[in-house]
């Protein structure tokens, strides 16, 4: 038994000239439908209300405005619900419907609490569609289409497998519409040749801000916790059947042999730092050889405004994000301590190893 996540992204569902919205979910159902008779689980995490909610409205541009593309979202997504049900039931399935956003990830009860919900749904050997709550959310409206939403998922439930379906047939080194030389990679090994990637695809106008930017944000939080990602086209009808079958995408990009565990990949993830803390080389080598804790002592500046036991990131001399974690003290705390050192040879922790994780991001 394998435990999947498939990524439908609003393009593919809009449909095309060939094919419509409602032939579009017909074969992907099929496709679920058939991976579940053999006994697979699958989390399917789909865009597509704005684009529907426009489409009921008869509204032939996306709205700019966040009001309105909240209003359309709101449409759209009862009608997505709506053929969702009526197809997987065709095939002797019931769907259920989750709706959430980034925020949702930023308590770790919360996290823990959509796991077990989608755990169980899967259980009861039923279709969780997941949607970013686009009627509450702007973020998600503005920078995502669900990618970064499919690999939280995906490592909240340990899934094997993630398929990024779109309406590429796979990653390429530049825009293929617009660099004739661009040439295709069916391949990405670790995370250093994502972090390649995403600053190739920062530099190239629309293909870095249309969408491969977070295809590859996504990839990177997946792998890092020993999940297998797949980008794949998800025109061709026959491509999701066969990858259930074994069949592989048309760039794969392959799991850590080292995944950090779930509490670690939350903490990478899903928490969104309110600070930042510098620290000396001291400090940064401790941690990083060592797996040691953060020490007060080792702390140069703080910035921002945060409480006790809220995210912060924490960086080097280098310029660079060396980890996040849980701070154990507020940042008011740590001035003050900065200002008047305590008389105590034993430096008080601010972040304990077991609530940090590395994540060595260069800042731009």
């Amino acid at each position: 038994m394998s435990l999947w996540v498939v990524k439908v992204g609003t393009s593919l569902l809009r449909g095309d000239k060939e094919t419509s919205t409602s032939e579009f979910i017909e074969n992907l159902c099929f496709s679920i439908a058939t991976c579940k008779k053999k006994g697979d689980k699958i989390v399917l995490v789909s865009s597509g209300a704005v684009g529907l909610g426009c489409h009921q409205l008869a509204i032939k541009n996306r709205p700019e405005d966040i009001i309105c593309l909240q209003a359309v979202a709101a449409i759209g997504q009862g009608h997505l619900m709506t053929l969702y049900q009526k197809t997987m039931a065709k095939h002797g399935y019931k769907v259920a419907q989750i709706l959430l956003t980034r925020a949702d990830f930023h308590s770790r009860a919360n996290y823990k609490s959509a796991s077990m919900t989608l755990l169980k749904l899967l259980e009861w050997d039923i279709l969780p569609v997941v949607n970013e709550n686009d009627t509450l959310s702007s973020e998600e409206l503005q920078y995502g289409d669900n990618d970064t939403l499919s690999a939280l998922v995906a490592t909240a439930i340990k899934a094997d497998q993630l398929i990024l379906l779109t309406d590429i047939d796979r990653l390429y080194s530049s825009d293929p519409r617009k660099d004739s030389a661009a040439q295709p990679i069916t391949d990405v090994h670790n995370s250093n040749e994502i972090m390649e990637l995403e600053k190739n695809s920062s530099t190239s106008g629309d293909w870095g801000t249309g969408g491969i930017t977070t295809k590859l944000s996504a990839a990177e939080i997946a792998t890092s916790s020993g999940i297998t990602v797949h980008l794949a086209n998800g025109r061709n009808p026959s491509t999701l059947g066969k990858l259930f079958k074994g069949s592989r995408g048309g760039t794969v990009f392959h799991p850590s042999p080292h995944p950090i565990k779930n509490r670690k990949s939350w903490l990478a993830h899903a928490l969104k730092p309110l600070g930042k803390i510098f620290i000396d080389n001291g400090a940064s080598d401790a941690i990083k050889k060592r797996g040691a804790s953060l020490l007060l002592v080792g702390v140069k500046g703080i910035e921002g405004s945060f409480l006790s036991n809220q995210a912060v990131s924490v960086y080097n001399d280098n310029g660079e994000e060396l980890a996040r974690g849980l701070c154990s003290l507020g940042s008011r705390d740590i001035k003050l301590s900065l200002e008047s050192p305590p008389l105590s040879d034993k430096s008080p922790v601010v972040i304990h190893r077991d609530f940090l994780v590395l994540t060595n991001k260069t800042i731009n």
